[in-house]
């Protein structure tokens, strides 16, 4: 049996470590005081970096050698304290999510080069890595991963049994089906990386300055920062907060609370291994996901880390409610190996040698989570010019990358990719540190369960920010989390398979998603809205500011209309709908998960012009329905005094009225494409309305329908989705938004010039609109488009068309590639389904079927008058005679 606990450091880690106190600590206080006098000190800089971990560090030195000027990095005791230094340094190429790839690449790529430009040793080590699949299921999730890699530079593989135990020949085979093998991932030592990023960031002219303890930070009306010192106040244009688990603390002295929360993470390291030694290269690192751990070799031994189940792992709470300890830096918890004994107990029936291996070393230390376990980077909405690198769970991997992202982002004025997943304003007011503890217990214990599509995750739910219809519609419905909130995403009807039951296939919502779609192509349904993001934007220079912000004209008072909200290069930032309410004061709309992001973003385009303006976020406050289908006017007319006839009340016009004595403010607009109205109203009148539409809508048969069925309603009609067929990653041209940019309006908006030079230029891409054949399974978005045998392309978002009964997505492909009747595939589940370029859309929206009827109608009118025209001559003849035909 694995014996022995001596709580011994890694060799890399053991001159390095001090016993846990409660004090400031006095060891190595000697070198921290040369460190620091030995640097220059200065009064002022362009850039303060709070923090000396390996993220800290690494933007230091990605801003300094891409030439930025008085870059300074202020680290409380000592480079890698906190967490950096204690980290079991695993790096990989894998990762489910899309541009956080572009992260670990960046990194590993960096890192393989970094001895060679600092003379600084680092320990990377290579062998690569192999995830176990040893369950059917696993086996559907990886080639869900696969199909998503093959439109990215790394080299990611399936292999069968016979090649992972060839990689691993110390494995047990008897329950592996099969490896997803990563040839370029390993480990490196994260102390020795920090080092060498140090050294480089002191090459390119940074000085980072330990040990300075950062004692507040004050704003000034300007936008520049003083941040205070035991050693003197340093003035700068931007602040970053990198501090690790003490980002709490830097975040409260400005009034933010960052949504943190220490982790106790464990692994052990074995001595000396018979087996191991005698191997001739080292072993790939082993990711055993059933048994949560990974594993790799340390020297002729093992080491070994395990993710423990909710349950069982421990949060450092009282850092949280109490603060870190002072004197906290490169200490350690006490170990507890009866936590981890079920992991052990797997990874020894996986590895048998383990078995009669002796723990030398075991290691216990703090690792930050956010609640979703991504970190938190980029601007903070709220405050000017203060920055976050925060919640890394993962940071030696993600540490090159992010430095490079961040200094792009700084240098730059927007981001090189979209990474919206990372940004810190995912997260509000809501985000209490109870709902951090639960999903932080939740992230960590879950790291290894299996990740399927629209995954959805209940720990920490309900938070406080219920739509006003959560208490009546709860138990009707499968809910799914937006930004803090409780949404539809499908409803129940007797003897339905109820509740969330994820899987790779067609799953228990696919019939009943089936019937709401139908519900609102021939009836009407009700769809609750209320997480949009919503701003009032008001004021003298409301006009010229949004004339600024968006590529689209400024609608007329009373009409709205969609808006792009574009980068400097041209990419497309956010889209809203821009309502004029009343002169000079608009509602601007935005999806739930874009809320603060685009906050943020209006908010300091305002400040940095001088807009004579006042912005507010009504989010919270306001309430929103949707009412959707053939029958909507009908409904809703019963309700109001006001004429919704086409004549009176247009697609896209927008006004206040009253229904059944709500007050509302209506927008004839609806992301299904058929007849509806969005009713914006306060939070507090939520369930009567509701009830009284519900009520109204009795004869014609009313219903609710969710965001799946909303979704397969917008495919349909090819209406665009932010976040998928457009980002950061895309220019509008690519997207076909060319209708709502307007290149010609006088306003200089943002991005107008970049996307002349594109538009000069050409488009090496475009988005296509694909119909495809499959099984039991439809396109989400994200895999790979094949041609010819080779990945071209990607798509964006996907689903089954009720309407047409196929599948359907929207991709990016080369532009010769583009064509209407273009052959392609895409790559679902290990399996390539044909696929064809079709003209969009599948299904014509409300709007365009009655224009088509009306043309129609004219037609058969004119034709009737020739007609009439014709037998006229006849009847001139003998009987009787046509009245007149007008026009």
């Amino acid at each position: 049996m694995l014996r022995g606990a001596l709580r011994l450091l890694p060799p890399q880690l053991r001159s390095r470590v001090r016993p846990v106190s409660s004090d400031s600590g006095t060891a190595g206080r000697e070198e921290k005081l040369l460190s620091f006098l030995g640097a220059k000190w200065k009064d002022t800089a362009e850039t303060v970096i709070i923090g000396g971990g390996c993220i800290g560090v690494s933007l230091a030195y990605h801003l300094a050698k891409a030439g930025m000027k008085d870059v300074v990095l202020l680290e409380k005791s000592e480079l890698t304290a906190g967490s950096t230094w204690h980290a079991a340094g695993l790096t990989t190429y894998f990762h489910p999510g899309i541009n956080l790839k572009k992260i670990h690449y960046y990194s590993i790529k960096l890192y393989e080069q970094l001895e060679e430009e600092t003379g600084q040793a680092v320990g990377f080590h290579q062998p690569g890595s192999i995830r176990l699949a040893s369950t059917p299921t696993r086996v559907d999730e990886f080639k869900y991963q696969m199909t998503r890699t093959g439109w990215h530079p790394t080299e990611q593989y399936l292999i069968g049994p016979e090649r992972v135990q060839e990689l691993f020949p110390i494995l047990n085979m008897e329950k592996v089906l099969v490896g997803l093998y990563n040839p370029g991932d390993g480990h490196i030592d994260p102390y020795s990386l920090t080092m060498a990023l140090a050294a480089g960031a002191r090459k390119y002219g940074a000085l980072l300055n330990y040990p300075v303890q950062v004692t507040n930070l004050s704003p000034r009306s300007d936008g520049t920062w003083e941040v205070e010192t035991p050693h003197g106040i340093i003035r700068t244009n931007r602040v970053v907060n990198t501090a690790g688990f003490w980002a709490r603390e830097i975040g409260k002295m400005i009034g933010l609370h960052h949504p943190l929360i220490p982790v106790h993470h464990q692994y052990v390291v074995t001595s000396t291994i018979p087996e191991v030694k005698a191997l001739k290269m080292e072993l790939p690192v082993l990711r055993d996901l059933e048994g949560s751990y990974y594993l790799r070799q340390e020297r002729d031994g093992l080491l070994f880390g395990p993710y423990e189940s909710p349950e069982k792992m421990k949060l450092q709470e009282s850092w949280v409610t109490n603060g870190v300890p002072p004197g906290f830096g490169k200490e350690l918890f006490e170990s507890d190996l009866d936590r981890i004994m079920d992991h052990i107990e797997a990874a020894m029936e996986m590895v048998p040698v383990l078995k009669q291996a002796d723990i030398v070393n075991t290691v216990a230390g703090p690792i930050t989570y956010s609640p979703d376990i991504l970190p938190m980077v980029g601007p903070h909405q709220g405050v000017r010019n203060y920055w976050v690198a925060i919640g890394f769970g993962y940071g030696i991997i993600h540490a090159g990358g992010i430095g490079k992202y961040l200094s792009d982002w700084i240098l730059g004025g927007e981001p090189p990719f979209d990474l919206i997943e990372l940004d810190p304003n995912r997260y509000g007011k809501w985000t209490t540190t109870q709902y951090t503890a639960a999903k932080a217990r939740e992230s960590y214990g879950f790291n290894n369960i299996v990740g399927y599509p629209k995954e959805e995750r209940f720990s920490g739910r309900p938070t406080e920010r219920v739509s006003g219809l959560y208490e009546v519609l709860k138990s009707k419905c499968s809910m799914g989390f937006h930004a803090g909130w409780e949404q539809p995403h499908w409803f129940y009807k007797p003897g339905a398979e109820i509740g969330y039951k994820p899987s790779f296939q067609r799953t228990n919502w696919f019939e009943p998603v089936g019937r709401e779609y139908k519900q609102v192509m021939e009836k009407v349904g009700v769809i609750d809205l209320t997480p949009f993001g919503k701003f009032i934007v008001k004021g003298n220079d409301s006009v010229k500011l949004l004339d600024h912000l968006f590529a689209n004209v400024i609608p007329k008072v009373g009409s709205t209309n969609i808006s792009h909200m574009l980068t400097p290069r041209g990419q497309v930032y956010a889209e809203l709908t821009v309502s004029h309410l009343s002169p000079g004061e608009f509602l601007l709309v935005t999806g739930s998960g874009s809320e603060l992001h685009d906050l943020r973003w209006i908010e300091e385009e305002a400040l940095k012009g001088g807009y004579n303006v006042k912005i507010k976020n009504i989010t919270d406050e306001m309430g929103v329905l949707g009412v959707a289908g053939p029958f909507a006017r009908k409904v809703l007319q019963k309700l109001t005094t006001e004429d919704l006839s086409d004549s009176a009340f247009k697609f896209l016009q927008s006004r206040h009225i009253k229904l059944s004595d709500i007050s509302a403010t209506a927008i004839r607009i609806s992301y299904t494409g058929e007849l509806g109205w969005e009713l914006y109203h306060r939070q507090e009148d939520s369930a009567a309305l509701y009830n009284v539409i519900m009520e109204a809508g009795q004869e014609e048969g009313i219903d609710d329908f969710g965001t799946y069925a909303l979704n397969t309603l917008r495919l349909e009609k090819a209406f665009r989705a932010w976040g998928a067929e457009m980002n950061c990653d895309t220019n509008p041209l690519e997207a076909g938004l060319e209708y709502f940019i307007k290149l010609n309006k006088p306003a200089d908006f943002i991005g107008k010039q970049a996307l002349k030079q594109i538009k000069e230029k050409g488009l090496k891409r475009r988005l296509v609109y694909l119909t495809l054949k499959t099984a039991n399974v439809d396109p989400e978005g994200n895999e790979s488009v094949w041609h010819n045998g080779r990945v071209v392309g990607n798509t964006t978002s996907g689903n089954y068309s009720y309407g047409t009964q196929q599948s359907l997505a929207f991709a990016y492909v080369p532009t010769e590639l583009s064509k209407v009747g273009q052959k392609l595939e895409v790559e679902l589940l290990g399996i390539n389904y044909s696929a064809t370029i079709v003209e969009e859309p599948l299904v014509l929206t409300e709007q365009a079927r009655t224009r088509l009827q009306k043309k129609d109608i004219l037609r058969d009118f004119r034709i009737s008058c020739q007609l009439k025209q014709s037998w006229q001559a006849v009847a001139d003849l003998g009987q009787g005679e046509w009245g007149d035909c007008p026009g």
